[in-house]
């Protein structure tokens, strides 16, 4: 009798098995396609409102050289975006030429004297050859930043790896011209000047270390505040939502918040400017 019952069980689920299918085929939800479903929406619901996801790296077309993965990325995207801006505002700007400047070449004018002005001022006469470097660089970083703050972009200076990757360039190109320039005096500069001998073991380490984590402190700085900054908006943008008319209170932080952002950006932009050039004043003059 067990025998036969097994068998009768296994039928009656061989029977329910087509159901199923059929329900499906017919565009019917399953109970189980339909768990499916809530799962699935769940987790973009969340994922939606997850105030990191705003900071993660999206293949947009994969390619591979040599084994390595070069794929182009959202990042990739906004930074060609950012370099296509500039080239537009700049040239779109200084075209005409006009005697009487328009709004637009007053602008580009106005940052380009701006930027010489704090080359001039940080780093002397010597560092006109490396103005325009310290120019692009501004332009970059404050391209980027600005362009994080339109929804549904990508801040590129949000990452790390951005941000450490223009502070190396920069410590390593101060350091290749503080070499070229002094030589072997170059090492002098671990030496503070009037410090007696006696110091010079405690002197000497404490100058290394601080000259050696500057392009960890030059990119945490930009980083760190353009990462926070954006969380903070996403997590307020959650509030208004969620809190129907009550929201209007989160709102009206958001609007202070962006306004600072904005502020944060353009002045990032300029410390990081002005910081490369101190270090381009103590790589020509040493002390």
């Amino acid at each position: 009798m067990g025998d036969v019952r097994t068998l009768e069980e296994d039928h009656g689920a061989e029977e329910q098995a087509p159901e199923v299918h059929d329900l499906e085929g017919q565009g019917v939800d399953s109970p189980v396609a339909h768990g499916h479903g809530a799962d699935a929406a769940a987790s973009h619901g969340a994922e939606a409102h997850d105030p990191l996801s705003q900071f993660e790296i999206k293949t947009l077309h994969h390619i591979e050289l040599a084994g390595f993965d070069i794929s182009f990325t959202n990042s990739a995207l906004f930074m060609v975006v950012a370099i296509t801006a500039i080239s537009v505002f700049l040239v779109g700007g200084m075209s005409r030429g006009a005697l009487i400047p328009g709004r637009w070449q007053m602008t580009v004018e106005l940052i380009y004297a701006f930027m010489a002005d704090t080359v001039r001022e940080n780093v002397g006469e010597g560092g006109r050859p490396y103005f325009p470097f310290i120019f692009t660089l501004f332009l970059f970083i404050l391209f980027c930043n600005s362009m994080g703050l339109i929804p549904y972009t990508f801040t590129v200076t949000s990452h790390i790896i951005v941000t450490f990757a223009l502070a190396l360039v920069v410590f390593v190109g101060c350091t290749v011209i503080a070499v070229l320039k002094h030589g072997i005096r170059f090492f002098t500069f671990f030496m503070p000047s009037g410090i007696s001998l006696w110091m010079a073991p405690l002197m000497v380490p404490i100058e290394i270390i601080s000259y050696l984590v500057r392009p960890v402190t030059l990119s945490l700085r930009l980083f760190a505040n353009m990462m926070a900054g954006h969380t903070l908006l996403k997590v307020f943008a959650g509030f208004v939502i969620a809190l129907g008319l009550a929201g209007i209170f989160p709102l009206a932080v958001i609007i202070m918040l962006y306004a600072l952002d904005t502020i944060i950006a353009l002045l990032q932009a300029y410390v990081f400017a002005m910081l490369a050039c101190l270090y381009l004043h103590d790589a020509l003059h040493l002390h």
